[in-house]
């Protein structure tokens, strides 16, 4: 029997440009546990490298990246201060690049962490040029899937820690998918790495519930990809924000726009997004595991229900809940035990990339490269670089 990929055979996969995407969805929950197994084999070099910067009394930390990378530094960071107990910020290198007189304090040491998964942007290495010749004190986590990318390549002192994902993270197709829950999996794991021991049985735990949504659901999510909606919103709080932008991003790029999509929280929805929804919007609510926010997230879809509700709504949560309402529930556990909210945001963002990838395949496109004109690509092109006052950035401008 041909072997199949989110139910469809390879070989009609290569045919219509959609194997490599296909494939880095569905390896995420393998990838999870080789992230985990990399970062726990380097534990002791990362723990020497960041518990001197920790603490310091002043230390800030950025979390940064261009795109898909910048949403990994938003769900970030909530839980990186928590856990760090300093001051996390997450900007984007595309804000850092335009105005790094706003972000970087000169005389304040600075821990900027860039995520990237080439690491050929060119905001991501002018971001990092900047911060070396703008702060006085300034030290670097590089987090890349890509060995050969210019950020892993041109950052190699005795202020730069460099951390390459597994290869299978270096995702070929436009769209990333695995990259980015392997990096946003690395930053959580990072942010505990005095925990990395015990953090396994969370990562397994994950790798379930990524394995259920991939087995179980996706003949669902492909139905739903069929439906004829334009529009899409996808709702996450707090730590899920991020989660939802990467997700609307997801379904945009693998629908060559012909999805417009939004992403809110679940109480900023309600001041003025709601007037979005229509006839032909899909929702997606992506729910926490935190009982006391789940109380927001519940008002919202009855709120929702009881108005314009749109043509199809998805909740995805951890376990089956009270909230009805919903179209489909996408419940990842079975058991009454749960896993920390931090490690639940990794396997919400599948659902987004597996209607994507359908919805591409539906509209006649090619996931691998859904972007017919090229108006997107796999690594940003025409970018060009300017001195920042009069000063050249590493001998480069």
């Amino acid at each position: 029997m041909q072997k199949q990929i989110l139910g469809i055979a390879f070989d009609e996969l290569e045919e219509h440009g959609a194997k490599f995407t296909a494939s880095e969805i569905a390896g995420q929950p393998d990838l999870w546990k080789n992230t985990w197994n990399m970062i726990s084999e380097r534990a002791e070099e990362i723990e020497n490298f960041l518990a001197p910067l920790f603490r310091k009394d002043n230390l800030q930390v950025i979390l940064t990246g261009a795109g898909t990378s910048a949403f990994i530094g938003e769900t970030l960071e909530g839980p990186f201060q928590k856990h760090t107990g300093v001051t996390t910020r997450a900007i984007a290198t595309t804000n850092l690049v335009t105005h790094p007189e706003l972000y970087f304090l000169k005389d304040k040491p600075t821990l900027l962490v860039s995520f990237a998964r080439s690491g050929n942007s060119p905001e991501s290495s002018k971001a990092v040029s900047l911060a070396k010749n703008y702060c006085e004190e300034i030290y670097n986590l590089i987090i890349t899937c890509n060995p050969e990318g210019k950020l892993a390549l041109e950052n190699s002192g005795l202020n730069d820690f460099k951390l390459i994902l597994p290869p299978e993270a270096n995702d070929q197709s436009l769209a990333m998918t695995g990259s980015f829950s392997a990096m946003l999996l690395a930053g959580l794991l990072i942010s505990r790495i005095k925990e990395i021991s015990v953090l396994g049985r969370e990562v397994d735990i994950i790798a379930g519930y990524g394995k259920k949504i991939i087995d179980f659901y996706s003949g669902k999510l492909r139905e739903v990809a069929g439906l004829p909606f334009t529009r899409a919103v996808f709702l996450g709080s707090g730590l899920f924000e991020g989660v939802a932008r990467e997700s609307h991003l997801k379904l945009q790029e693998l629908s060559d726009g012909k999805v417009i999509c939004k992403h809110d929280t679940f109480l900023g929805f309600r001041h003025g997004p709601k007037a979005v929804i229509n006839n032909e919007t899909l929702i997606v609510y992506l729910f926490s595991n935190n009982e006391y926010s789940r109380k927001y997230e519940a008002d919202l879809v009855e709120s929702v229900s009881n108005g314009r509700s749109g043509i199809f709504s998805i909740g995805v949560m951890e376990h089956d809940t009270c909230i009805n309402n919903l179209s489909l529930k996408l419940v990842m556990s079975e058991n009454s035990g749960k896993v920390d909210e931090d490690f639940l945001t990794v396997p919400s963002v599948l659902p987004a990339q597996i209607i994507g990838f359908f919805k591409s395949l539906d509209l006649g496109l090619e996931p691998d490269n859904p972007s017919k004109d090229g108006v997107i690509t796999r690594v940003v092109q025409g970018v060009k670089l300017y001195e920042y006052n009069n000063v050249k950035v590493n001998g480069q401008i």
